[in-house]
């Protein structure tokens, strides 16, 4: 599976860029994220419950941060187990680039996913992973946003492009913190594992 977002977030590049490497902030917005801590330099371990069609798991992720170019990019790599499940392995690369006072967050990521979540069909989990990277950027949004109106008049808004064909654009409405990506993140993190 491949996918490629844009998420508009009305917030300066560097205070993205920080929250995209707080390890708290990224918890609070993946979807179904119970833990996600650093375990040494660029690298971290998260455990995070997701429910695709009937089957629901708990997957472990070891993951990793390499092409770092702070505070433009960087790629995510993961490789997550859901016991009886399957596995989930996949990585995003991540881009950070200014629009006014607002910042658009863009990754492009690819994903294997194996056991009882292949049997699913494509289709349910590219539909369960376009609804987790859109929870996780309203998410994350949220948390970087707050309750304040924009700085700009840019819309905080989700463009996906997945297989080639462009869904309409989301506006959020704030509602809360991220859980995509994420993307990693899980959609960031999900969406890049699945």
């Amino acid at each position: 599976m491949e996918m490629n977002v844009e998420n508009t977030i009305a917030v300066s590049k560097q205070k993205v860029w920080e929250a995209l490497n707080d390890p708290e902030i990224l918890r609070e917005s993946i979807p179904g994220c119970e833990s996600f801590e650093e375990t040494g330099e660029n690298s971290f371990n998260a455990r995070i419950t997701a429910k695709v069609g009937p089957v629901k798991a708990r997957f472990d992720f070891v993951i990793t941060l390499s092409d770092i170019d702070s505070p433009n990019g960087y790629t995510i790599n993961g490789k997550g187990q859901g016991g009886a499940a399957g596995f989930a392995n996949g990585s995003a690369a991540v881009s950070l680039r200014d629009e006014g006072a607002s910042t658009i967050l863009a990754y492009r990521a690819e994903a294997h996913v194996g056991g009882k979540l292949a049997q699913l069909g494509s289709r349910l989990i590219d539909g369960t992973a376009n609804k987790l990277a859109a929870e996780f950027f309203s998410n994350f949004s949220q948390i970087l946003v707050g309750d304040t109106e924009p700085e700009s008049d840019g819309d905080n808004s989700v463009t996906a492009i997945d297989n080639g064909i462009n869904t309409k654009p989301r506006t959020f409405v704030p509602r809360w913190l991220w859980p995509v990506v994420t993307a990693v993140i899980l959609l960031l993190v999900y969406r890049w594992f699945t």
